[in-house]
């Protein structure tokens, strides 16, 4: 019987080690993929080459993806509905799409506690408006 519990000691802590590694590893991987989400830069929105309608702009950096419709009407941002956010933070970012229409740009402070998921957000705003997604 001593025999089997050992057996079964072993066993539950290589899977314990296993799980250890499979999550440091995510982990490892998700911090790489947000510390070069940090380094992006956004382009410049010249509205006046984007057509009247809706366009559609998605952006992913794993554990955010996003997908917005962009409404543009008269040379102007009217409208931004999103479509998709996944990420941790679900809602606290999505306030700034309010300022990129008011503002008209892409150029606003991110959220703070969830700069990521900002910048998610405001990249998906851009892939929309440059034509590559509509």
């Amino acid at each position: 019987m001593k025999k089997k519990k050992k057996v079964i000691l072993i066993v539950l802590a290589v899977i314990v080690m296993i799980v250890i590694f499979a999550v440091r590893s995510v982990m490892v991987n998700v911090k790489s993929n947000l510390e070069q989400l940090s380094e992006q830069t956004l382009g410049e929105i010249d509205l006046h080459s984007v057509a009247d309608g809706q366009h559609r702009g998605t952006y992913e950096v794993f554990p955010v993806a996003v997908e917005v419709e962009v409404t543009v009407n008269d040379q102007a941002i009217t409208a931004i509905e999103l479509l998709k956010h996944q990420n941790d933070q679900v809602g606290a970012a999505e306030v700034i799409l309010d300022d990129v229409i008011e503002k008209q740009s892409l150029e606003v402070d991110t959220v703070s506690g969830a700069t990521y998921s900002s910048m998610v957000i405001l990249k998906a705003v851009e892939d929309a408006l440059s034509g590559s997604a509509d």
